[in-house]
């Protein structure tokens, strides 16, 4: 069997030095392991996200809470953590929350590792030093800082108003830790995203801040909804110009029941103009619970119309943990 650590390891001058840190690094990234999900083939992510999806997690708890990125273990019926010292270990899904993007996992041996204490994530700035770390100790690390705090808009319907933008890339970035300055956990990496610089392109990755954890922590550690549902249409858009416009539908979304298809343009939600993803989003989830039915204008070529469309609860589409 692959180790899941091969090909993700950082070029040796980004990789941290023990000495450069305040805490004991080595047993910081101790913390840090690898995650391999399973997903169904036949379930309703496996098309978007993979039948299989690797990743890191980061272990929050001496129980063995290990917290990672939510997409990657979002309908998973099989999860395996791997430790640095390369032992594995099953673990079980407790959930995954699509209003932040974090999840849970719950490892069904001990881990024998010590856990990442959360940090205050608030404190991070541009130009604040921080360790980006995927499983593997010191080679899958990098030593990098915070380029931003800013809004992220997906194009799948997400909207994080304070990410964390950071530098170098990592190699492995899904589900990687943000330590700060003080070995603590501030981040979980969720995207490869790139920069316009001087020089050219940039790449950068984005994290989501751990500080967005605690007040749903009990609700996804006990397998409950940690947000009420918003309403969804399965729509796949981006920026474009001074508009937003369909790149895509979800198979069975209602958007795509509504015929709704690429290159139209979204004029306006409820009647109120919007001009960018962050603008649709929060129009769109003002409009009431899922199930809301969600009126919008629309531009296909020259026309523009209104259509009328019954928001779904996401979830419902998703196959639910089973529990060991």
């Amino acid at each position: 069997m692959a180790s899941p650590f091969e090909g993700y390891e950082v070029e040796a001058r980004m990789r941290p030095v023990a000495k450069g840190y305040s805490f004991d690094l080595d047993r910081a990234l101790s913390a840090v392991v690898a995650l391999e999900a399973r997903i169904p083939a036949d379930a309703f992510t496996a098309a978007t996200l993979g039948a299989e999806r690797l990743g890191n997690g980061a272990v929050i708890g001496p129980n063995g809470l290990v917290l990672t990125i939510g997409y990657l273990i979002t309908e998973a019926e099989e999860v395996v953590l791997t430790l640095n010292d390369g032992r594995r270990v099953a673990a079980h899904v407790l959930g995954a929350d699509s209003v932040t993007g974090l999840g849970l996992v719950q490892a069904l041996e001990p881990l024998g590792v010590p856990a990442l204490p959360l940090g205050a994530s608030r404190s991070l700035k541009a130009e604040s030093p921080v360790v980006i770390a995927g499983a593997g100790g010191r080679t899958h690390a990098a030593a990098g800082h915070v380029l931003a705090r800013m809004p992220f808009a997906g194009y799948w319907e997400y909207l994080l108003n304070d990410a964390i933008m950071t530098e170098p890339a990592h190699p492995h970035w899904s589900g990687a830790a943000l330590i700060g300055a003080t070995g603590e956990l501030m981040g979980v990496g969720s995207l490869s995203l790139q920069r316009q610089s001087p020089g050219g392109v940039t790449p950068l990755n984005m994290f989501v801040p751990t500080e967005l954890l605690p007040p749903i922590l009990d609700d996804l550690a006990r397998g409950k909804p940690a947000h009420p549902p918003r309403p969804w249409l399965g729509v796949l858009a981006q920026d474009f110009g001074r508009h937003v416009v369909v790149v895509g539908v979800s198979p069975k979304g209602p958007a795509a029941r509504a015929e709704l298809r690429a290159g139209d343009l979204i004029l306006a939600v409820g009647g109120v103009a919007v001009s960018d993803l962050a603008d649709f989003y929060t129009r769109l989830w003002a409009q009431g619970p899922a199930g809301a039915t969600i009126r919008l204008r629309v531009q296909r070529d020259a026309d523009a119309f209104d259509v009328e469309i019954r928001s779904a609860d996401r979830a419902a589409l998703l196959r639910k943990p089973r529990f060991n």
